[in-house]
């Protein structure tokens, strides 16, 4: 999107929605380039199943309270006692 001052002043809801598209605004004054609002880099969801430690302990045989009680370690058993 190509805006001027006067643009910024009276049509900022266009701006904004021009940038929630994802979309430059480059900003003239008198014909030339004075600058460019770029949106902000938006880190991409990802879905749980497809982070690269789902599933990882798919295999295993034990019990998740037991897996708890292993990475708990020393503090907790002796607390429990």
């Amino acid at each position: 999107m190509q805006v001027n001052i006067v643009d910024l002043r009276y049509r900022m809801r266009k701006v904004l929605k021009a940038l929630e598209a994802r979309e430059a605004v480059t900003i003239y004054s008198r014909g030339k380039v004075k600058g460019v609002i770029v949106p902000p880099n938006q880190k991409k969801r990802i879905k749980a199943q497809d982070h690269p430690s789902f599933g990882i302990m798919k295999g295993d045989k034990r019990t998740v309270a037991q897996i708890m009680d292993e990475l708990r370690g020393g503090r907790y058993r002796a607390l429990r006692h």
